[in-house]
């Protein structure tokens, strides 16, 4: 009986009931009454049942179709819903899973989570700080973005480009270094601090390329995380290379000085992530186009606060 019914032919019946004439239901689906009055033939046959009567005023329902009456706007409702995926990002109330490592939440939640909270504010947000495994995890669907240090994305995963950074060195104010001559001498003279990384959130690239250059303090003082490490430069004078954002960001909140690597490294570059399985998805979309403009904004204190927040080096 199912492969005898279309959609359209519902919709009639559902006008039909609806005004309870037949000229009037045509009118409401935008087709002529000889065409309603087949397609209501059509759904007696299926039915074998009148469906809709004439009475003194309008057309009056059968016992059956007032069964009908009762079970169809849920039925439709739920087609519709199928069909119509663009709901609104506030109506969203599931849970949005993102690799991001630790600095670059720093980064990116200030201003992300008052624009998920003003626009979907029932969306919970839970990151995870390690990139090892993200892109298999991205497409079993256990997480829904990657953001980092991502050069480029493999067949099946589509990559946008969320902002450039350079690194910066952070030292405590009133550090001996910022008194003396700042050259790559000095520098590997320092005693550092390193965060413990997966070599895929660019710390690792950083580590790599002092190597080569004979500058690295061949035993840092190892932390896991960013703040932590910012702590301990402030309160020591050990040194900490981060890019340039998380150095602004940190030495707004502790007394840090910011000078530019006596070195030159290759620029940061954080990416945003993600599987072709949710590339279409409205909410998907929705929320990768927020976590954009969140991006856009640090790009704009960058540039505000960058000419405050640098400390010159010394010559």
């Amino acid at each position: 009986m199912l492969e005898s019914i279309d959609l359209k032919l519902l919709l009639s019946l559902e006008a039909l009931l609806e005004y309870r004439n037949v000229t009037h239901a045509a009118r409401y689906m935008g087709v002529s009454q000889p065409s309603m009055s087949r397609s209501l033939a059509r759904l007696r046959g299926i039915f074998d049942d009148d469906l809709v009567v004439r009475g003194s005023s309008s057309l009056v329902p059968t016992p059956q179709a007032e069964c009908l009456a009762k079970v169809l706007p849920p039925i439709l409702s739920a087609i519709r819903a199928m069909m119509d995926r663009s709901c609104a990002p506030g109506e969203w109330r599931s849970k949005a899973t993102m690799v991001m490592p630790d600095h670059q939440a720093l980064i990116l939640l200030p201003p992300l989570l008052p624009l998920l909270r003003e626009h979907a504010p029932n969306l919970d947000i839970v990151t995870d700080p390690l990139l090892a495994g993200a892109l298999l995890r991205l497409e079993q669907g256990e997480i829904h973005l990657a953001i980092g240090q991502i050069d480029a994305a493999p067949l099946g995963y589509l990559r946008r480009t969320l902002y450039a950074d350079r690194f910066a060195c952070l030292l405590r104010q009133g550090h001996p270094a910022l008194a003396r001559e700042w050259t790559i001498d000095s520098f590997a003279t320092l005693h550092h601090a390193a965060i413990a990384s997966d070599s895929k959130d660019g710390f690792g690239r950083v580590h790599d390329e002092l190597v080569k250059l004979d500058v690295l303090d061949r035993d840092p003082v190892l932390v896991s995380n960013i703040l932590t490490a910012a702590a301990a430069v402030a309160a020591s004078d050990l040194v900490l290379i981060v890019p340039g954002r998380v150095a602004t960001r940190i030495a707004a909140l502790l007394p840090l000085a910011i000078v530019d690597p006596p070195v030159e490294l290759t620029p940061y570059e954080v990416a945003l992530i993600w599987h072709e399985r949710c590339h279409r998805d409205p909410e998907h979309r929705w929320l990768r186009h927020e976590i954009t403009a969140a991006a856009s904004q640090t790009e704009l204190m960058q540039t505000s606060q960058t000419g405050r927040a640098i400390t010159e080096a010394p010559r």
